[in-house]
């Protein structure tokens, strides 16, 4: 049932709905024009004076639990980049940095080198099959779900040492077979700076400079990336060698969170914000260093501890496939295979021994949930998303984005302030924001459920409204962090345009994270969300990929 509320205000002039009055400064970030914060503030209560909305009463959810239980996609989302055939076949959950794409793909090339070498157990031929999927992901799915892998090859001890906590019966195969760091990248003219200042590039020099306003330094999501992992232990260990994991430890990561930069979705969107000049600072690991040309202009430091990339078989792998896993095992250290590891970018600063950091598997565990709790400065946040209803997401689109929805918001802190907004025609609001506490959950479970398939797409409509959604929620809540998640597959046909909205958004400084349905790479539909994901350094999910669930619950445990 809706309770329609129609906006509508008067006429306003046109010189004010073409944009700022003559005397208003606007200035460039990037390729877009951007608002002051309060130009921006004006300009989006005028824009929303002429937006026609309405506010659909949510039905509350008793059965969320339910909705919420499958959080994993199937593990072929993940895929095989090498399978094998043998009468004795094992298949290896490898890191993504040697299961990937040219020059990514070392594991890829010994696996097949492996299955034509004819190696076989009791006169058996053995084989084996590679899927790539990250180190933290394998940690979830093995714990979380039924993936049971014979050969498992993170980058770092970390992830065994965690599986081990967890309870899964690990048998160490090998406790290198590419040799790897991880550590600070900074670029040239900051590092001569920094050096000057603050003497030998370390840990605790950076987060010094960090916590001084002298440096600002990104890392990623410590749940699925073994770099983001370590330096996050590392910091902690840095914050209080007695008890990494104490009071102490945490305040600080507390107060050094409220003026970094947001966690890193992935190590691209690092890479990338490095190549435009945006990131002066940031973790890397060594190999991708190596082999990512465009970042010549920074300088690497290896810190924390060592990236081998060991190799581990298990307890409930049979006899014959454990036997087959040393087999190959043996044929990863080989000259060969390590003579192609060198090539690729691997076995550098061979010399650098791992840093104490005072972590087991139970004290990675624990710093993973330290993080999560402590990564917005202990600042709430303020988010809405906003859904496309239009007649274009009929069918898949629209199932999959409630799909996803449900599933993932169990990821979301319950001391976050949550709001729903749909648009097709006109824009609706599904949800106010408030706390996201059960209650709200329920409702938010209940809203998403009732979404229903409209007409047109008035999407920069819809991101006006939110975003005043946010701006007035954010009064009550003064030290509060905003994001907007947009969830759309087409351009926008009806309504105000994105260059109409853009410079609200840039003045804002509200960071859009937008989830594409049926994009196609040069369309567009993509080429706008980008750019809207853009203005304030966001990123852009395809959700054409079966493991939508995977990206959006790894963003929300990122940013909610």
């Amino acid at each position: 049932m809706k309770n329609t509320k129609k906006i509508v205000a008067g006429v306003l002039s046109l010189a004010m709905l073409s944009g700022i009055a003559a005397g208003c400064t606007k200035y460039e970030s990037g390729s877009e024009k951007v608002y002051s914060y309060d130009e921006a503030i004006k300009e989006l209560k005028a824009f929303n004076d002429q937006i026609q909305t309405d506010e659909v009463r949510p039905q509350l959810d008793i059965y969320k639990n339910e909705a919420a239980s499958a959080t994993l996609a199937d593990i072929k989302t993940f895929p095989l980049t090498v399978e094998g055939n043998g009468s004795i076949n094992i298949e290896i959950a490898a890191a993504t940095e040697f299961s990937s794409d040219s020059p990514d793909d070392w594991m890829n090339i010994v696996a097949e080198n492996f299955n034509r070498s004819g190696v076989t157990v009791g006169g058996k031929s053995v084989s084996v099959t590679v899927r790539r999927i990250t180190s933290g992901e394998v940690l979830t799915y093995m714990t979380e779900g039924d993936y049971k892998p014979d050969v498992y090859a993170p980058s770092s001890e970390a992830w065994g040492l965690m599986l081990a906590a967890k309870g899964v019966g690990t048998v160490e195969l090998a406790d290198r077979i590419a040799g790897n760091t991880a550590g600070v990248l900074m670029e040239k003219k900051t590092y001569d700076s920094f050096t000057e200042k603050y003497g030998e590039v370390t840990l605790e020099n950076v987060l010094n400079a960090s916590l001084a306003g002298d440096l600002t330094f990104a890392y990623t999501n410590p749940y699925t990336s073994s770099t983001g992992l370590n330096i996050l232990t590392s910091m902690l260990y840095a914050f209080d060698r007695d008890d990494p994991l104490s009071q102490t430890a945490q305040q600080k990561l507390i107060d050094y969170q409220k003026q970094s930069p947001p966690v890193a979705y992935t190590t691209g969107v690092l890479r990338d914000q490095a190549t435009k000049g945006i990131i002066k600072a940031m973790v890397m690991e060594e190999q991708a260093y190596h082999n990512t040309p465009e970042l010549k202009n920074y300088v690497y430091t290896p810190a924390g501890i060592r990236h081998d990339h060991p190799l581990y078989t298990f307890d409930y792998v049979s006899s014959e496939k454990q036997e087959a896993a040393k087999l190959f095992t043996e044929f990863c250290l080989s000259s060969e295979s390590q003579s192609l590891a060198d090539k690729k970018g691997f076995n550098l600063h061979n010399e650098y021994k791992s840093q104490p950091n005072g972590m087991d598997g139970a004290g990675y565990l624990a710093a993973q949930k330290i993080w999560k709790q402590s990564k917005d400065g202990g600042q709430p946040i303020i988010a809405v998303f906003v859904a496309d209803v239009s007649g274009s997401m009929a069918g898949s689109p629209i199932n999959s984005l409630k799909e996803s929805l449900l599933a993932t918001s169990s990821y979301i802190s319950s001391d976050n302030y949550i709001g729903l907004v749909s648009f097709a025609d006109n824009v609706h609001i599904n949800l106010p924001i408030d706390v996201f506490d059960d209650e709200h959950r329920a409702y938010f479970s209940g809203a998403v459920k009732a979404l229903d398939i409209e007409g047109s797409t008035a999407t920069y409509n819809a991101v006006l409204v939110a975003l005043k959604m946010m701006v007035d929620k954010k009064e009550e809540i003064p030290n509060a962090k905003m994001m907007l998640f947009v969830l759309s597959d087409g351009e926008q046909n009806r309504g105000y345009s994105l260059d109409r909205v853009a410079p609200i958004v840039g003045g804002l400084k509200i960071p859009v994270y937008t989830i594409g349905y049926n994009l196609t790479s040069d369309s567009q539909a993509t080429n706008e969300l980008k750019r809207l994901s853009g203005i304030n350094e966001a990123s852009l999910i395809n959700a054409t990929s079966d493991d939508l669930i995977n990206h959006m619950r790894n963003l929300f445990n990122v940013e909610l």
